[in-house]
């Protein structure tokens, strides 16, 4: 779904702070990934809790998928670029994600749901990014959307940058899904060679850049792929510029930090021990769905 845009100027770049490798490791019922975004990590980054990377043509490493596994206490936004999941729940919801569609679902009091690959061979390679709910939503009611690739906001610069806007606004163009509280932004960048991409960003909002294809550069940093670009708040930034000599695509997020407690048990996060003993409570005596 393209859109006309408007086009975003940036005076000053923000700058990279740090730059992340993540760490491999498996999730589910082996499904092997790369963990970007880490729980040490989840202070510097608020509202964001994690994002996984994972992508591979070989079966082994994702065809047993995420059987039933529980969540409460935030949100899940899953990006496939290659493959299909089927996903399901115990609030009743089913879908069928495909090449280029996002599933955003917010656990909120609590849900149990599988994701399972839908499919026997081929790449499979996407994304599932973790963002934080206030304490004031963090026992809402659960919620789920599929958006198929053609649904997703869509339009391409003036220099050819094609850009995927997720949540958030980006160049006078409304996203997906827009959260009052964390005010996330979620882009996918395809830069062709030679081309750069400024986006403006709000003073105090945390930021961060994943490369999933090429390299690009910031404020005279290089950021190589499969790396996480922290990014500085600097004062007198007003966003970031992103330059690309040769192809890559990326992923820029960003959102408002809650400034909350979070305590982190697995697939449970909230504001202290207690709610944490409380979920697992809930869980085991089947009240968490």
């Amino acid at each position: 779904m393209k859109h006309v845009q408007r086009p975003e100027t940036v005076s000053l770049s923000r700058t990279v702070e740090q730059i992340v490798a993540g760490k491999a490791t498996t999730d589910g019922a082996g499904v092997k990934l790369t963990r970007v975004l880490t729980q040490p990590l989840q202070r510097r980054l608020d509202p964001f809790l994690m994002l996984d990377a994972f992508g591979s043509d070989n079966p082994g490493d994702y065809i047993a998928g995420f059987p039933d596994h529980p969540h409460r206490g935030f949100e899940t936004v899953t990006y496939m670029i290659a493959g299909r999941m089927r996903h399901r729940d115990s609030a009743g919801h089913e879908g069928l994600l495909e090449n280029g569609g996002v599933q955003w679902m917010t656990a909120g009091r609590g849900v149990i749901h599988s994701e399972i690959p839908e499919q026997e061979a081929g790449v499979m390679e996407g994304f599932q990014l973790w963002l934080n709910l206030p304490s004031r939503d963090k026992m809402s009611e659960p919620w789920y959307r599929d958006f198929s690739a053609v649904e997703l906001p869509r339009f391409v610069t003036g220099s050819g940058v094609e850009v995927t806007v997720i949540a958030g606004e980006s160049h006078g163009v409304a996203g997906a899904v827009a959260r009052t509280a964390t005010a996330p932004l979620y882009l996918d960048l395809h830069l062709p060679a030679g081309t750069s991409f400024s986006q403006h960003l709000p003073a105090g909002n945390n930021a961060f850049v994943y490369v999933y294809r090429g390299e690009i550069d910031i404020a005279g940093s290089r950021v190589p792929p499969q790396r996480m670009a922290i990014l500085t708040d600097d004062a007198d930034a007003d966003g970031v510029t992103i330059t690309a000599e040769a192809p890559a695509r990326v992923l820029l997020v960003a959102g408002r930090p809650l400034d909350e407690p979070i305590v982190q048990y697995g697939p449970f996060v909230m504001n202290s021990e207690q709610e944490i003993y409380q979920a697992l409570n809930d869980f085991r005596d089947r009240r968490l769905a």
